[in-house]
């Protein structure tokens, strides 16, 4: 069995939400676990084939991990036009138009995630498109990935006319005159998605799901969430892992569906039975996943009180209470973890209220049930967490008044709520778990922005910048917890989080300690290894 020490630098051993630390100057790994720290650990350097790691000054954390995001969207994101690097509406189009010159064989022009905020209200015209797209269907995912913008060719390939009624639960942005504007928002951009526009090859999701593993265990990250799975992507996860091209651990989480989520119960239940069976270490499938409602941006997350802007609107919700407690009920006798989208206050409060009601209701257990987002919570619920049992996962690099926010969110809600998103200390001064995400691609998948801005309140790139909700920053010894301590409750993995002996030796090689360095300098930290079962993967 590998002896591997560790010397020469800092072994951050535990990060605790209530900021504190656990530190040693050694450690030792055999095998798959830690198995000695400080001078216990040094001795076994002198075994026979012991492997030794000068940290060079550095800091080793344990592994991190990514509480929500979707690896294969965001795969995928790399082979189409690249409109997320754009700085303006014309820069969209640009990017757009230069990828049809260099595919001119494509049948089709898929990608994203464009920028809301680049056209009034984020609605897009599907005419903007036409002029570099020509009759090539084409359609881009915004970067919330709950809106799409179409062109005319993609609007007629789906049959979309004056005359198509809304989708249930979505909305077919018209103009005046009735007709389609080409912004597509929810079920009507999502079902778009799955029923018209041709599917990726297994090959390329896969090649997806590698590339995006890859770059996680890059940064350090040894365990993510893929928060949307639906049952044809469960193909190609098995085809990833029998051909060992899982570069980090993955839990997947099959989306329940508001109308069929009765007959999934069986249908998700044989699904993680055929993965179980697998038994691959680096795959699992615990989870169900629901999308309570959808974002405030494009005015379909679920309020109590009506939207500024609009006095006659208070969201789309996806779920009415009494089918969302049922269907939490069901996949939860059936031994599944939950895990609900809940971006408005109203959302929040239902998937609080839903959760309570297994806890209750059904035979006790752990059960490390996650609400995602966060964004927004009406006085008195930040204290429920910690009263059910409930963790959060927030996307921490949100936690700023970037333009998003100053455009979209803040105008949508009103400034009387602006002071109720993102509660991150509150939940966590309240007893709560807190578990940190990016919703990668929707915002950058690189943790160390992320907790940076959780740290500050602001961007990194502004560093004189006024904390936003001051009120709401925490330490950085508590935002690393929740990415370890917090991520590993949330992947039902008590035996990982952190470096102590017996622990599962997953760990990350830092440049720096990002608990000690000028917070706005942690995005600067470099990773120059990470190790996932003891196995150097980066």
């Amino acid at each position: 069995m590998s002896t591997t020490v560790f010397t020469g630098g800092t072994i951050v051993v535990e990060a605790r939400r209530d900021g504190r630390t656990v530190t040693s100057n050694a450690i030792a790994f055999e095998g798959d676990r830690v198995v000695a720290h400080g001078p216990e650990a040094t001795a076994l350097a002198e075994r026979p084939g012991s492997q030794i790691v000068d940290l060079a000054g550095g800091t080793l954390i344990p592994g991190l991990g990514e509480g929500h995001a979707h690896p294969v969207l965001g795969g995928l994101e790399s082979m189409g036009p690249q409109v997320r690097d754009a700085e303006d509406l014309d820069g969209i189009i640009a990017a757009v138009g230069a990828w049809r010159r260099e595919h001119p064989e494509a049948e089709w022009i898929v990608g994203g995630s464009y920028d809301a905020t680049f056209a009034p209200g984020g609605l897009f015209d599907a005419r903007w498109l036409d002029a570099v797209t020509g009759d090539v269907p084409t359609i881009l995912r915004a970067w919330d990935y709950h809106t799409a913008w179409v062109n005319s060719a993609a609007l007629a390939a789906g049959g979309i006319t004056a005359d198509t009624p809304d989708p249930e639960l979505g909305r077919i942005v018209r103009r005046e005159d009735g007709t389609p504007l080409g912004t597509l928002q929810e079920a009507a951009a999502n079902d778009f998605l799955a029923e018209v526009v041709p599917p990726f090859s297994l090959e390329d999701r896969v090649a997806a799901i590698e590339s995006a593993t890859q770059a996680y265990a890059e940064q350090g990250t040894t365990w993510v969430q893929d928060a949307w799975v639906d049952p044809r992507d469960v193909t190609t996860y098995l085809a990833a892992a029998a051909a060992d091209r899982l570069r980090t651990r993955v839990n997947l989480a099959f989306r329940a569906d508001p109308f069929t989520w009765r007959e999934q119960v069986a249908e998700f239940a044989r699904l993680r039975a055929s993965i179980r069976e697998l038994a691959h270490p680096r795959l699992s499938a615990e989870t169900i996943k629901f999308f309570v409602d959808g974002v405030i941006e494009n005015h379909t997350a679920a309020l109590i009180d009506p939207y500024a802007d609009r006095p006659d609107e208070r969201g789309l919700p996806n779920w009415s209470a009494e089918e969302l407690h049922a269907a939490a009920l069901a996949f939860d006798a059936s031994g599944f973890q939950l895990h609900l989208h809940a971006i408005g206050d109203r959302a929040n409060r239902t998937a609080l209220d839903a959760l309570g009601a297994v806890e209750a209701q059904n035979p006790p257990r752990e059960r490390s049930n996650v609400i995602a987002h966060v964004a927004m919570l009406a006085p008195g619920d930040a204290e429920r967490f910690a009263e059910l049992g409930v963790i959060a996962n927030f996307e921490p690099y949100w936690a700023q008044c970037d333009p998003v926010m100053e455009a979209l969110t803040i105008p949508h809600i009103g400034k009387e709520r602006e002071g109720w998103q993102y509660l991150i200390g509150s939940v966590l001064h309240s007893g709560g778990t807190v578990s940190f995400g990016s919703d990668w691609p929707v915002t950058t998948k690189d943790w160390r922005p992320a907790m940076a801005t959780a740290v500050t309140r602001h961007s990194h790139l502004e560093p004189t910048a006024e904390a936003w909700l001051p009120e709401e920053r925490i330490t950085p010894g508590a935002a690393l917890a929740a990415y370890t301590t917090g991520t590993s409750r949330q992947a039902l993995a008590p035996e990982r989080g952190t470096l102590e002996i017996g622990m599962v030796a997953d760990a990350a090689w830092l440049s720096a300690d990002p608990l000690t360095v000028d917070p706005n300098a942690i995005p600067e930290v470099a990773v120059r290894g990470t190790w996932l079962a003891g196995e150097r993967i980066h």
